[in-house]
């Protein structure tokens, strides 16, 4: 039962963030051979200046070890 949470700026349609969702979805699917029904996606907006604080301090730099995609960017 995969869940991914997607955080990140405001800005973005609501056919964005479900077409973002989906497309997630069907990869997370395929890649890990699971059933299409068993993945779940969130996408929650987050605002620019609480960025550090909120996912970068709590998300990001606690669990870099964790990360299989690192950003490119730090904090």
């Amino acid at each position: 039962m995969p869940h991914v949470e997607i955080k990140c700026f405001a800005g973005r349609t609501e056919e964005q963030k479900r077409r973002c969702a989906e497309k997630i979805a069907q990869d997370i699917a395929e890649i890990m051979g699971c059933t299409l029904a068993s993945v779940s996606v969130a996408i929650k907006e987050v605002p620019e200046e609480d960025w550090k604080r909120t996912v970068w301090d709590v998300s990001i730099a606690p669990e870099m070890d964790m990360l299989y995609k690192e950003p490119g960017y730090t904090c």
